[in-house]
């Protein structure tokens, strides 16, 4: 029998929080942690010193509690910094999660260094590949998430209960859940919990700029798009002055060269960080219409597991199965 995901990452609560490239610090992390989901320290947007600072507080913020460091491989020219960062304090992780690129060079890596791994697949083909390299854990990220998600553009929908029925890890849901709703929704397609990013962006805890914070709670699922598909990938944002000019000029498909000044991180931090919305871009999910107010972390969690709780009476109910 395969351990559940709870029983695999240590936590109470079945929810994951997403990594969050440039505002997933370790205050949320260690916040989320001890209201007893998952978080996770994203290392997106960071110095390899700036990750070990925010994982010392995760940690002491966390108490006892497991908590976890996200490492986007495709993001770090330098990802051997990364590595040695997370090797070198892994007796205060419980597991590291793998996302944006090949997860198999690390999978027994990290493992060894007695960490459980998770792996972020957009398709079913990526989920079989890292389940048999070992991942303990597989996060079926549909199209409606925020941020980079795979070119295939598979929905969370239809990619979750494929996903479970091809490989025997637990399986979590990702994509557009930002509410108890949601989790339920997740559970009925074969999941064994979720991971969750926008929706902790609105956190207390969360060093996004009040800006990006007001945007989410304003913000409806029309209000995102995706961007850079003119190079054949995928990035959910929110809808700002420069990510119109972005998918103006992807219309003419420049190339790469042409759209480097205005998809990098700087930009994304410009906007995420800074507040410079107009000349920035924000990773968002279609999710964002369900966030209506921010809240601390703790807050947050209670309510999301009371709203899940109450959905599945509510589902079981309408089926005849009260």
């Amino acid at each position: 029998m395969t351990d559940t995901l709870r029983a695999v990452l240590g936590c109470e609560h079945p929810i994951i929080q997403g990594g969050l490239a440039y505002v997933g610090n370790g205050l949320l992390a260690g916040a989320v942690s001890a209201a007893g989901a998952f978080g996770q320290v994203g290392s997106a947007g960071r110095t390899p010193g700036s990750l070990s600072d925010e994982i010392e507080i995760a940690r002491e913020r966390a108490g006892d509690k497991p908590f976890g460091v996200n490492l986007p491989i495709s993001e770090h020219h330098d990802i051997g910094d990364y590595v040695a960062v997370i090797e070198r304090t892994a007796r205060h992780l419980r597991a590291v999660s793998l996302s944006a690129g090949n997860p198999r060079p690390y999978i027994k890596r990290f493992q060894d260094c007695g960490l459980k791994v998770i792996v972020v697949a957009s398709t079913v083909e990526q989920a079989i590949k890292a389940a048999s390299a070992g991942a303990d854990v597989i996060v079926a990220e549909g199209y409606e998430a925020g941020g980079h998600n795979g070119p295939a553009e598979i929905t969370t929908m239809a990619l979750v209960p494929q996903m479970v029925r091809a490989v025997s890890a637990p399986v979590a849901a990702a994509g557009g859940i930002a509410s108890g709703a949601g989790i339920a929704a997740a559970f009925m397609l074969g999941a064994q919990g979720v991971q969750m990013g926008t929706r902790f962006v609105a956190a207390s805890e969360c060093i996004a700029h009040a800006r990006y914070k007001e945007m989410l709670i304003r913000g409806e699922a029309v209000d995102t798009c995706v961007m850079e598909r003119s190079l054949g990938r995928v990035t959910r944002v929110l809808k700002t002055p420069l990510v119109q000019r972005i998918l103006e000029l992807e219309a003419a498909k420049p190339g790469f060269a042409a759209l480097a000044p205005y998809i990098g991180g700087e930009r994304n931090r410009a906007a995420a960080v800074d507040g410079e919305i107009d000349e920035g871009w924000l990773n968002c999910g279609q999710g964002v219409g369900l966030i209506s107010e921010i809240m601390p972390a703790s807050e947050l969690i209670a309510r999301l597991m009371a709203e899940a709780r109450l959905a599945v009476r509510e589902g079981m109910g309408a089926l005849g199965m009260e």
